[in-house]
């Protein structure tokens, strides 16, 4: 090879590790750079130099790609769980309201006016929690799941069916958005 040969093929070099080095669709450009390349009779260590960084690029753009579709998950795991905080606030008021309905069930004349004032008043809660993506969960008679519920005692099972399986709530479990906010906690038949 001439001196002239050995320049231009330096140079061809030097051009196809620039478009090995930008970021752009992977493919196109490194094919035309390796003709271009190959075309001018590259050494063989040429090659190995190109294919190196070939992988390189790819790894890159790949792991680009990845980090793309990581972060558009994450902000929108972000929005679907803005509310959380102020929902998880809100639940012990729920459960005091449900408390106080299931005390006062039996009332007779002006009290069962107001119970029934308070029963709407805990629906229209309900459904507004629900609005927001807040779903209770309903854990007696289910199997215990370690990814739901708190287990806070055993008891004798009444009856074999029961056993291994949540026989009573003590505390309600919330989902928001198909994800646990707070865990139920329960009694486990044994």
């Amino acid at each position: 090879m001439s001196h002239e040969e050995q320049k231009h093929a330096d140079e061809l070099t030097d051009t196809g590790k620039e478009v090995v080095n930008e970021v752009a669709a992977p493919g196109e450009e490194l094919l035309e750079a390796e003709k271009e390349l190959n075309a001018a009779g590259m050494t063989e260590s040429a090659e190995a130099l190109l294919l190196v960084e070939k992988e390189k690029y790819m790894r890159l753009y790949s792991d680009f790609d990845n980090f793309k579709k990581r972060t558009a998950r994450e902000r929108m795991d972000i929005f679907t769980m803005a509310g959380k905080d102020v929902l998880l606030s809100m639940l012990p008021v729920l459960d005091d309201l449900e408390r106080a309905l299931k005390a006062t069930t039996k009332l007779e004349g002006d009290a069962k006016a107001a119970f029934e004032g308070f029963e709407l008043i805990y629906k229209k809660m309900n459904t507004t929690l629900e609005s927001q993506g807040l779903k209770a969960m309903n854990c007696v008679g289910t199997p215990f799941d370690v990814e739901l519920h708190e287990a806070i005692t055993k008891i004798p099972a009444p009856t074999n069916a029961l056993k291994g399986k949540v026989v009573d709530e003590l505390e309600k479990g919330y989902l928001m958005n198909d994800k646990v906010i707070r865990f139920a906690k329960v009694i486990i038949g044994e």
